[in-house]
């Protein structure tokens, strides 16, 4: 079974609402074979739980007024480190990037087929690992620039 047109229908918008909101590392799985409960999943990242949040706000605004669709289920609200909207059709995950990077999720679904995306989600590929080892290596410096 491969996910549904309706299903690359939210991940799409989905996606470019992310993107629009300069989510890191946005991509998605279409992950009908092994799961019964969904078609496919959104991966995105951001570098601050404020952008996290504004991401997911986007991602619920645009997919209510373009397609009329509501999450069933929004969990993580409240600290914005991990957000996951279901659709039922589609689970959408915006996490901070060092969870990202922590729980690596594209390792669990690494051999289910990729979902294409539209182009401007596609440039933010590896953004995500780049932010996290840059603030490494920052919190790694002290303030005169020597390393501890």
């Amino acid at each position: 079974m491969t996910a549904t047109d309706r299903s690359i229908e939210l991940i799409n918008t989905a996606a470019q609402a992310a993107a629009d909101k300069l989510a890191h590392d946005v991509i998605a799985y279409d992950v009908s074979d092994v799961l019964s409960i969904t078609d496919a999943f959104l991966l995105a990242s951001a570098p601050n739980d404020r952008q996290v949040k504004s991401i997911v706000d986007e991602i619920e605004e645009r997919l209510s007024k373009e397609l009329g669709a509501k999450p069933v289920r929004r969990e993580g609200d409240r600290e914005a480190r991990w957000v996951l909207l279901d659709y039922v059709d589609i689970v959408v995950h915006v996490q901070h990037s060092e969870e990202r990077v922590f729980y690596a999720l594209e390792r669990l679904w690494k051999d289910c087929p990729e979902l294409e995306l539209p182009a401007d989600a596609k440039e933010t590929r590896g953004k995500a690992k780049e932010h996290a080892e840059r603030q490494a290596a920052e919190e790694a410096t002290d303030t005169d620039g020597d390393w501890r």
